[in-house]
């Protein structure tokens, strides 16, 4: 999550996790996408973009897995 934009599911996670006991200074929740694709790396990036992803609150990485 970028800067700024608040995750209310981590936050609930993170206060569970202290009444739990525990001590948790911060919790962020996001998505793993492991899509198996033979093309350019560009085409992944517009997926992201286009549909995966949204670039105004969500920062995004992509890396290569080994598809086994």
């Amino acid at each position: 999550m970028k800067t700024g934009i608040t995750d209310p599911e981590g936050e609930n996670i993170r206060k569970t996790l202290t009444l739990l006991g525990y001590s948790v200074s911060s919790v962020s929740v996001g998505k793993v996408y492991r899509i198996g694709f033979e093309g350019k790396k560009e085409d992944v990036e517009q997926m992201a973009t286009k549909l995966l992803a949204n670039p105004i609150i969500h920062d995004f990485a992509i890396r290569d897995y080994d598809a086994r």
